[in-house]
Protein backbone atom coordinates (compact mmCIF):
# COMPACT_ATOMS: atom_id res chain seq x y z
CA UNK A 1 0.00 0.00 0.00
CA UNK A 2 1.29 3.42 -0.58
CA UNK A 3 1.56 5.90 1.68
CA UNK A 4 2.23 9.76 -0.45
CA UNK A 5 0.87 13.40 0.26
CA UNK A 6 -1.02 14.37 -3.31
CA UNK A 7 -2.17 17.73 -3.28
CA UNK A 8 -6.07 17.25 -4.11
CA UNK A 9 -6.20 20.60 -5.82
CA UNK A 10 -3.37 20.42 -8.46
CA UNK A 11 -2.70 16.71 -8.89
CA UNK A 12 1.02 17.14 -7.39
CA UNK A 13 2.62 14.42 -5.48
CA UNK A 14 4.45 16.47 -2.90
CA UNK A 15 6.09 13.54 -0.75
CA UNK A 16 6.09 9.58 -0.35
CA UNK A 17 6.74 7.40 2.38
CA UNK A 18 7.84 3.80 2.56
CA UNK A 19 5.92 1.41 4.04
CA UNK A 20 6.24 0.08 7.36
CA UNK A 21 8.21 -3.44 7.61
CA UNK A 22 6.94 -6.59 9.36
CA UNK A 23 9.91 -6.08 11.80
CA UNK A 24 8.96 -2.59 12.33
CA UNK A 25 5.39 -3.57 13.36
CA UNK A 26 6.60 -6.21 15.74
CA UNK A 27 8.83 -3.50 17.43
CA UNK A 28 6.64 -1.26 17.59
CA UNK A 29 4.04 -3.25 19.25
CA UNK A 30 6.67 -4.41 21.80
CA UNK A 31 8.03 -0.85 22.55
CA UNK A 32 4.08 -0.31 23.05
CA UNK A 33 3.53 -2.69 25.67
CA UNK A 34 6.80 -1.70 27.58
CA UNK A 35 5.32 2.14 27.74
CA UNK A 36 2.18 0.59 28.86
CA UNK A 37 3.56 -1.24 31.63
CA UNK A 38 4.41 2.27 33.09
CA UNK A 39 1.92 4.35 31.36
CA UNK A 40 -0.86 2.56 33.35
CA UNK A 41 0.56 3.12 36.57
CA UNK A 42 0.61 6.86 35.84
CA UNK A 43 -2.46 8.86 37.51
CA UNK A 44 -4.71 10.70 36.15
CA UNK A 45 -3.49 13.76 36.82
CA UNK A 46 0.01 12.95 35.19
CA UNK A 47 -2.64 11.95 31.68
CA UNK A 48 -4.27 15.18 32.03
CA UNK A 49 -1.47 17.42 32.13
CA UNK A 50 -0.30 15.41 28.48
CA UNK A 51 -4.10 15.76 27.16
CA UNK A 52 -3.74 19.24 28.10
CA UNK A 53 -0.53 20.00 26.35
CA UNK A 54 -1.36 18.47 23.39
CA UNK A 55 -4.70 20.98 23.21
CA UNK A 56 -2.52 23.75 23.75
CA UNK A 57 -0.03 23.28 21.16
CA UNK A 58 -2.89 22.28 18.25
CA UNK A 59 -3.79 25.94 19.47
CA UNK A 60 -0.85 27.13 19.37
CA UNK A 61 0.11 26.25 15.91
CA UNK A 62 -3.67 25.97 14.73
CA UNK A 63 -2.67 27.40 10.84
CA UNK A 64 0.24 25.06 10.98
CA UNK A 65 -1.85 21.97 11.12
CA UNK A 66 -4.75 23.04 9.40
CA UNK A 67 -2.63 24.24 6.27
CA UNK A 68 -1.57 20.16 6.75
CA UNK A 69 -4.87 19.23 5.97
CA UNK A 70 -5.46 21.17 3.29
CA UNK A 71 -2.46 19.99 1.67
CA UNK A 72 -3.14 16.61 2.06
CA UNK A 73 -6.92 16.00 1.51
CA UNK A 74 -8.23 19.49 0.17
CA UNK A 75 -10.34 20.63 3.57
CA UNK A 76 -11.16 23.98 2.73
CA UNK A 77 -9.25 26.59 5.56
CA UNK A 78 -11.81 27.84 7.44
CA UNK A 79 -13.16 23.69 8.00
CA UNK A 80 -9.43 22.55 8.66
CA UNK A 81 -8.75 25.12 11.45
CA UNK A 82 -12.21 24.13 12.56
CA UNK A 83 -11.30 20.20 12.96
CA UNK A 84 -7.58 21.59 14.95
CA UNK A 85 -9.70 23.46 17.30
CA UNK A 86 -12.50 20.35 17.87
CA UNK A 87 -9.29 18.05 18.18
CA UNK A 88 -7.61 20.41 20.58
CA UNK A 89 -11.37 20.14 22.16
CA UNK A 90 -11.22 16.29 22.66
CA UNK A 91 -8.08 16.26 24.46
CA UNK A 92 -9.40 18.72 26.45
CA UNK A 93 -12.14 17.40 27.29
CA UNK A 94 -10.30 13.99 29.09
CA UNK A 95 -7.90 16.19 30.59
CA UNK A 96 -10.94 17.58 32.72
CA UNK A 97 -13.31 14.18 32.86
CA UNK A 98 -11.22 10.86 32.04
CA UNK A 99 -10.79 11.02 36.47
CA UNK A 100 -14.09 11.16 37.15
CA UNK A 101 -15.19 8.92 34.12
CA UNK A 102 -13.29 6.44 35.48
CA UNK A 103 -14.27 6.30 39.01
CA UNK A 104 -14.53 2.84 40.52
CA UNK A 105 -18.01 2.20 41.37
CA UNK A 106 -19.80 0.79 44.69
CA UNK A 107 -22.01 -1.75 43.99
CA UNK A 108 -25.56 -1.25 45.14
CA UNK A 109 -25.52 -5.22 46.55
CA UNK A 110 -28.63 -6.23 48.48
CA UNK A 111 -27.02 -8.99 50.84
CA UNK A 112 -24.12 -7.93 52.71
CA UNK A 113 -23.54 -11.61 52.28
CA UNK A 114 -22.60 -9.76 48.88
CA UNK A 115 -19.94 -8.27 50.45
CA UNK A 116 -18.36 -3.97 49.10
CA UNK A 117 -18.40 -4.98 46.08
CA UNK A 118 -16.89 -2.29 43.91
CA UNK A 119 -16.29 -2.06 39.94
CA UNK A 120 -12.99 -0.59 38.78
CA UNK A 121 -11.89 -0.07 35.14
CA UNK A 122 -8.63 -0.99 34.09
CA UNK A 123 -6.61 -0.23 30.91
CA UNK A 124 -6.52 -3.34 28.41
CA UNK A 125 -2.96 -2.38 26.89
CA UNK A 126 -2.03 -1.78 23.17
CA UNK A 127 -4.87 -1.14 20.57
CA UNK A 128 -4.72 -0.67 16.81
CA UNK A 129 -6.73 2.43 15.42
CA UNK A 130 -7.46 2.54 12.04
CA UNK A 131 -8.26 5.78 10.77
CA UNK A 132 -9.97 7.75 7.46
CA UNK A 133 -8.33 10.53 5.52
CA UNK A 134 -11.45 12.65 5.71
CA UNK A 135 -11.01 13.98 9.62
CA UNK A 136 -6.93 13.27 9.99
CA UNK A 137 -6.72 14.65 13.24
CA UNK A 138 -10.11 14.33 14.32
CA UNK A 139 -11.10 11.18 13.72
CA UNK A 140 -7.29 10.33 15.93
CA UNK A 141 -8.15 12.48 18.69
CA UNK A 142 -11.50 10.58 18.81
CA UNK A 143 -9.44 7.72 19.74
CA UNK A 144 -6.62 8.37 21.29
CA UNK A 145 -7.96 11.14 24.02
CA UNK A 146 -9.84 8.61 26.05
CA UNK A 147 -7.61 5.75 25.27
CA UNK A 148 -4.60 6.64 26.22
CA UNK A 149 -6.68 8.90 29.29
CA UNK A 150 -7.73 5.68 30.16
CA UNK A 151 -4.35 3.95 30.71
CA UNK A 152 -4.15 2.01 27.13
CA UNK A 153 -0.96 2.42 24.25
CA UNK A 154 -2.16 2.86 21.16
CA UNK A 155 -0.73 2.29 17.21
CA UNK A 156 -2.19 4.21 14.23
CA UNK A 157 -2.91 2.82 11.35
CA UNK A 158 -3.99 6.22 9.29
CA UNK A 159 -4.66 6.00 5.83
CA UNK A 160 -2.65 6.67 2.94
CA UNK A 161 -3.37 9.69 1.48
CA UNK A 162 -2.68 11.57 4.96
CA UNK A 163 1.15 9.95 6.16
CA UNK A 164 2.71 13.67 6.99
CA UNK A 165 -1.05 14.51 8.87
CA UNK A 166 -0.71 10.75 10.71
CA UNK A 167 2.93 11.60 11.35
CA UNK A 168 1.78 15.45 12.63
CA UNK A 169 -0.16 13.39 15.16
CA UNK A 170 2.71 11.22 16.75
CA UNK A 171 4.90 14.15 16.94
CA UNK A 172 2.07 16.25 18.35
CA UNK A 173 2.21 13.64 21.67
CA UNK A 174 5.87 12.92 22.03
CA UNK A 175 5.56 17.14 22.22
CA UNK A 176 2.67 16.86 24.51
CA UNK A 177 4.77 14.67 26.93
CA UNK A 178 3.48 10.97 26.08
CA UNK A 179 6.62 8.78 26.77
CA UNK A 180 8.16 7.24 23.45
CA UNK A 181 6.49 4.05 21.95
CA UNK A 182 2.85 4.70 24.14
CA UNK A 183 1.59 6.19 20.78
CA UNK A 184 2.87 4.94 17.49
CA UNK A 185 2.48 6.19 13.79
CA UNK A 186 2.66 3.00 11.30
CA UNK A 187 2.71 3.20 7.50
CA UNK A 188 1.04 -0.47 7.60
CA UNK A 189 -0.33 -2.24 4.44
CA UNK A 190 -3.64 -3.30 5.06
CA UNK A 191 -2.46 -7.06 4.74
CA UNK A 192 -0.40 -6.23 7.71
CA UNK A 193 -3.52 -5.69 9.69
CA UNK A 194 -4.24 -9.10 10.47
CA UNK A 195 -0.70 -9.94 11.72
CA UNK A 196 -0.97 -6.85 14.24
CA UNK A 197 -4.37 -8.16 15.54
CA UNK A 198 -2.70 -11.79 16.29
CA UNK A 199 -0.26 -10.49 17.99
CA UNK A 200 -0.73 -11.56 21.61
CA UNK A 201 0.39 -7.73 23.25
CA UNK A 202 -2.64 -6.46 20.82
CA UNK A 203 -5.92 -6.42 22.91
CA UNK A 204 -8.49 -4.47 20.47
CA UNK A 205 -8.88 -2.62 17.28
CA UNK A 206 -11.07 0.79 16.63
CA UNK A 207 -12.05 1.65 13.24
CA UNK A 208 -13.46 3.85 11.11
CA UNK A 209 -13.92 3.52 7.55
CA UNK A 210 -16.14 1.51 4.83
CA UNK A 211 -18.41 -0.83 5.59
CA UNK A 212 -16.11 -3.47 3.38
CA UNK A 213 -12.98 -2.51 5.79
CA UNK A 214 -15.26 -2.76 8.94
CA UNK A 215 -16.51 -6.15 7.39
CA UNK A 216 -12.97 -7.51 6.93
CA UNK A 217 -11.19 -6.02 10.70
CA UNK A 218 -13.81 -6.85 12.52
CA UNK A 219 -13.80 -10.71 10.80
CA UNK A 220 -9.86 -10.85 11.94
CA UNK A 221 -10.74 -9.19 15.64
CA UNK A 222 -13.33 -11.88 15.94
CA UNK A 223 -10.77 -14.58 14.86
CA UNK A 224 -8.21 -13.47 17.18
CA UNK A 225 -10.60 -12.78 20.28
CA UNK A 226 -9.97 -8.98 20.34
CA UNK A 227 -12.17 -6.70 21.52
CA UNK A 228 -13.55 -4.09 18.43
CA UNK A 229 -15.18 -0.76 17.75
CA UNK A 230 -16.39 0.12 14.19
CA UNK A 231 -17.72 3.44 12.74
CA UNK A 232 -18.56 2.97 9.70
CA UNK A 233 -20.44 4.79 6.96
CA UNK A 234 -23.75 6.68 6.97
CA UNK A 235 -26.70 8.02 5.13
CA UNK A 236 -28.36 10.59 6.73
CA UNK A 237 -31.94 11.35 6.76
CA UNK A 238 -32.88 15.24 6.51
CA UNK A 239 -36.54 15.28 7.00
CA UNK A 240 -38.26 18.11 6.51
CA UNK A 241 -41.34 18.62 8.12
CA UNK A 242 -44.95 20.79 6.95
CA UNK A 243 -44.17 23.28 9.83
CA UNK A 244 -40.28 23.71 9.33
CA UNK A 245 -38.95 27.08 8.68
CA UNK A 246 -38.28 26.47 4.79
CA UNK A 247 -35.47 29.13 4.93
CA UNK A 248 -33.62 27.90 7.76
CA UNK A 249 -34.06 24.73 6.86
CA UNK A 250 -32.53 24.76 3.48
CA UNK A 251 -29.76 26.90 4.82
CA UNK A 252 -28.83 24.16 7.03
CA UNK A 253 -29.61 21.45 4.26
CA UNK A 254 -26.97 23.12 1.97
CA UNK A 255 -24.88 23.05 4.60
CA UNK A 256 -25.15 19.90 6.04
CA UNK A 257 -24.79 18.16 2.83
CA UNK A 258 -21.82 19.71 1.58
CA UNK A 259 -19.26 20.72 4.59
CA UNK A 260 -15.94 19.02 3.63
CA UNK A 261 -16.63 18.35 -0.01
CA UNK A 262 -19.85 16.05 1.05
CA UNK A 263 -17.08 13.59 2.42
CA UNK A 264 -18.57 12.92 6.16
CA UNK A 265 -20.31 9.96 7.41
CA UNK A 266 -22.66 12.09 8.78
CA UNK A 267 -23.61 14.44 6.10
CA UNK A 268 -27.00 15.24 5.16
CA UNK A 269 -27.76 12.53 2.00
CA UNK A 270 -31.01 11.62 1.79
CA UNK A 271 -33.31 14.85 2.28
CA UNK A 272 -36.68 13.72 2.75
CA UNK A 273 -39.83 16.30 2.71
CA UNK A 274 -43.25 16.13 3.01
CA UNK A 275 -45.28 16.15 -0.20
CA UNK A 276 -46.98 20.23 0.67
CA UNK A 277 -42.91 21.55 0.78
CA UNK A 278 -41.10 19.63 -1.18
CA UNK A 279 -41.52 21.68 -4.74
CA UNK A 280 -40.50 24.48 -2.52
CA UNK A 281 -37.69 22.93 -0.90
CA UNK A 282 -36.79 21.58 -4.06
CA UNK A 283 -36.43 25.24 -5.66
CA UNK A 284 -34.54 26.50 -2.78
CA UNK A 285 -32.11 24.04 -2.19
CA UNK A 286 -31.03 23.83 -5.42
CA UNK A 287 -30.50 27.59 -5.67
CA UNK A 288 -28.40 27.29 -2.47
CA UNK A 289 -25.83 24.75 -3.74
CA UNK A 290 -25.66 26.68 -6.91
CA UNK A 291 -24.36 29.23 -4.85
CA UNK A 292 -21.60 26.87 -4.10
CA UNK A 293 -18.12 28.34 -5.05
CA UNK A 294 -15.35 25.15 -5.71
CA UNK A 295 -12.13 26.14 -6.07
CA UNK A 296 -8.54 25.80 -4.51
CA UNK A 297 -9.05 24.98 -1.22
CA UNK A 298 -6.37 27.39 0.25
CA UNK A 299 -8.55 30.17 -1.07
CA UNK A 300 -10.70 31.96 1.49
CA UNK A 301 -13.37 32.22 -1.12
CA UNK A 302 -13.72 28.48 -1.85
CA UNK A 303 -16.92 27.09 -0.35
CA UNK A 304 -16.90 23.93 -2.01
CA UNK A 305 -13.52 21.64 -1.67
CA UNK A 306 -12.11 19.26 -3.76
CA UNK A 307 -12.77 15.74 -3.77
CA UNK A 308 -9.70 14.06 -1.63
CA UNK A 309 -8.76 11.85 -4.57
CA UNK A 310 -8.86 10.77 -8.35
CA UNK A 311 -10.51 7.64 -7.27
CA UNK A 312 -12.88 9.47 -5.34
CA UNK A 313 -13.83 11.59 -7.79
CA UNK A 314 -14.19 8.35 -10.93
CA UNK A 315 -16.41 6.19 -8.06
CA UNK A 316 -18.89 8.65 -7.61
CA UNK A 317 -19.39 9.52 -10.79
CA UNK A 318 -19.51 5.64 -11.86
CA UNK A 319 -22.62 6.15 -8.63
CA UNK A 320 -24.27 8.01 -10.52
CA UNK A 321 -24.30 6.81 -13.76
CA UNK A 322 -26.03 3.72 -11.94
CA UNK A 323 -28.03 5.21 -10.36
CA UNK A 324 -29.51 7.01 -13.36
CA UNK A 325 -29.52 3.80 -15.35
CA UNK A 326 -31.89 2.44 -12.65
CA UNK A 327 -34.08 5.25 -13.21
CA UNK A 328 -32.97 8.35 -10.71
CA UNK A 329 -32.75 11.86 -12.45
CA UNK A 330 -29.56 13.72 -11.98
CA UNK A 331 -29.40 17.05 -12.41
CA UNK A 332 -25.85 19.12 -11.91
CA UNK A 333 -26.41 22.75 -10.57
CA UNK A 334 -24.30 25.67 -10.13
CA UNK A 335 -21.50 27.04 -12.19
CA UNK A 336 -19.27 24.65 -14.22
CA UNK A 337 -16.72 23.62 -11.35
CA UNK A 338 -12.94 23.74 -12.56
CA UNK A 339 -11.04 21.75 -14.42
CA UNK A 340 -8.14 21.34 -12.35
CA UNK A 341 -8.19 19.41 -9.46
CA UNK A 342 -10.18 16.34 -7.96
CA UNK A 343 -13.64 18.05 -8.58
CA UNK A 344 -17.98 16.78 -8.69
CA UNK A 345 -20.38 18.97 -9.99
CA UNK A 346 -22.62 19.57 -7.42
CA UNK A 347 -25.52 16.70 -8.52
CA UNK A 348 -29.26 16.44 -7.20
CA UNK A 349 -30.62 13.25 -7.77
CA UNK A 350 -34.42 12.68 -7.64
CA UNK A 351 -37.44 10.35 -8.63
CA UNK A 352 -35.44 7.56 -5.98
CA UNK A 353 -37.95 4.80 -7.49
CA UNK A 354 -38.19 1.74 -4.19
CA UNK A 355 -36.75 -0.40 -6.66
CA UNK A 356 -33.31 2.13 -7.42
CA UNK A 357 -30.34 0.40 -5.20
CA UNK A 358 -28.98 3.89 -5.56
CA UNK A 359 -31.42 4.93 -2.55
CA UNK A 360 -29.74 2.35 -0.38
CA UNK A 361 -25.94 3.56 -1.19
CA UNK A 362 -23.81 6.09 0.84
CA UNK A 363 -22.25 8.84 -1.61
CA UNK A 364 -19.41 10.19 -0.51
CA UNK A 365 -18.65 13.76 -2.16
CA UNK A 366 -21.45 16.47 -3.44
CA UNK A 367 -24.49 14.51 -4.43
CA UNK A 368 -27.75 14.53 -2.91
CA UNK A 369 -30.40 12.19 -2.80
CA UNK A 370 -33.93 14.10 -2.53
CA UNK A 371 -37.33 11.86 -1.48
CA UNK A 372 -40.98 13.24 -1.44
CA UNK A 373 -42.79 11.85 1.77
CA UNK A 374 -46.58 11.52 1.42
CA UNK A 375 -46.74 13.03 4.91
CA UNK A 376 -44.85 12.53 8.19
CA UNK A 377 -45.28 8.55 8.58
CA UNK A 378 -44.10 8.14 5.30
CA UNK A 379 -41.31 10.61 5.72
CA UNK A 380 -39.97 8.09 8.51
CA UNK A 381 -40.86 5.24 6.95
CA UNK A 382 -37.82 6.19 3.92
CA UNK A 383 -35.78 7.72 6.94
CA UNK A 384 -35.87 4.00 8.55
CA UNK A 385 -35.53 2.04 4.63
CA UNK A 386 -31.72 2.41 5.01
CA UNK A 387 -29.11 0.14 5.83
CA UNK A 388 -27.42 2.62 7.46
CA UNK A 389 -28.06 4.18 11.30
CA UNK A 390 -25.53 6.64 12.26
CA UNK A 391 -27.01 10.54 12.01
CA UNK A 392 -30.38 12.00 11.11
CA UNK A 393 -31.93 15.07 11.57
CA UNK A 394 -35.98 16.70 11.66
CA UNK A 395 -37.16 19.97 11.18
CA UNK A 396 -39.90 21.32 12.08
CA UNK A 397 -41.26 24.42 13.68
CA UNK A 398 -42.62 22.43 17.05
CA UNK A 399 -39.23 20.87 18.49
CA UNK A 400 -41.00 19.00 20.80
CA UNK A 401 -42.80 17.14 18.21
CA UNK A 402 -39.65 17.06 16.49
CA UNK A 403 -38.15 14.77 19.84
CA UNK A 404 -41.15 12.34 19.23
CA UNK A 405 -40.32 12.44 15.77
CA UNK A 406 -36.97 11.63 16.35
CA UNK A 407 -37.78 8.79 18.71
CA UNK A 408 -38.82 7.03 15.85
CA UNK A 409 -35.96 7.10 13.67
CA UNK A 410 -33.50 4.20 13.96
CA UNK A 411 -29.93 5.60 14.00
CA UNK A 412 -27.54 6.36 16.55
CA UNK A 413 -27.99 10.42 16.78
CA UNK A 414 -30.62 12.39 16.14
CA UNK A 415 -30.43 16.27 15.96
CA UNK A 416 -33.87 18.40 16.02
CA UNK A 417 -33.69 21.20 13.38
CA UNK A 418 -29.66 20.62 12.69
CA UNK A 419 -28.12 18.73 10.84
CA UNK A 420 -25.90 15.75 12.52
CA UNK A 421 -22.91 17.49 13.98
CA UNK A 422 -19.91 16.66 16.12
CA UNK A 423 -18.83 17.91 19.22
CA UNK A 424 -16.07 16.31 22.16
CA UNK A 425 -18.82 16.78 24.90
CA UNK A 426 -21.42 14.84 22.52
CA UNK A 427 -21.17 11.04 22.00
CA UNK A 428 -20.63 9.55 18.62
CA UNK A 429 -21.62 6.01 17.17
CA UNK A 430 -24.35 4.52 14.76
CA UNK A 431 -26.50 0.80 14.60
CA UNK A 432 -27.24 -1.15 11.35
CA UNK A 433 -24.20 -1.05 8.70
CA UNK A 434 -22.78 2.18 10.80
CA UNK A 435 -21.13 0.19 12.89
CA UNK A 436 -21.29 -0.89 16.60
CA UNK A 437 -19.51 0.81 19.85
CA UNK A 438 -19.36 4.18 20.49
CA UNK A 439 -16.78 7.14 20.79
CA UNK A 440 -16.33 10.58 23.16
CA UNK A 441 -17.89 10.90 26.72
CA UNK A 442 -17.82 8.05 29.48
CA UNK A 443 -19.19 5.68 26.69
CA UNK A 444 -16.17 6.06 24.35
CA UNK A 445 -13.18 6.09 27.77
CA UNK A 446 -15.40 2.60 28.43
CA UNK A 447 -15.08 0.77 25.50
CA UNK A 448 -10.99 -0.62 25.99
CA UNK A 449 -11.35 -1.39 29.59
CA UNK A 450 -11.77 -4.47 31.69
CA UNK A 451 -14.56 -3.56 34.13
CA UNK A 452 -12.80 -5.72 37.02
CA UNK A 453 -15.44 -6.24 39.92
CA UNK A 454 -13.71 -6.44 43.04
CA UNK A 455 -15.64 -7.70 46.24
CA UNK A 456 -13.98 -8.05 49.93
CA UNK A 457 -16.31 -10.72 51.22
CA UNK A 458 -15.97 -11.04 55.26
CA UNK A 459 -18.06 -14.38 56.83
CA UNK A 460 -17.88 -17.59 57.82
CA UNK A 461 -17.92 -19.89 55.98
CA UNK A 462 -21.64 -21.83 55.43
CA UNK A 463 -20.40 -25.12 56.46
Amino acid sequence: MAYATTNPYTGEVVKTFPQTTDAEIVEAIEKADQAFQSWKLTSFAERAQVMQKAADLLRSDADGYAKLLTLEMGKITSEAKAEVEISAEIFEYYAENAAKLLEPEKMPVKDPAEGDAVLVHDPLGVLLAIEPWNFPYYQVARIIAPQLSAGNTILLKHAGIVPQSAAACEKLMLEAGLSEGAFKNLYAAHSQIEMILNHPLVHGVALTGSEAAGAVVASAAGKALKKSTLELGGADAFVVLADADLEKTVNWAVFGRHWNGGQVCVSSKRMIIVDELYDQFLDRYTEGVAGLRAGDPFDPETTLAPLSSQSAVDNIKKMIGEAVKHGAKATEVGPKVPNQGNFVQPTILTEMGEDNPARYWEFFGPVSMLFRAKDEDDAIRIANDSPFGLGGSVFTSDPEHGKEVAKKISTGMVFVNHPTMVKADLPFGGIKHSGYGRELLGLGIKEFVNHKLIDVVDIDAAF
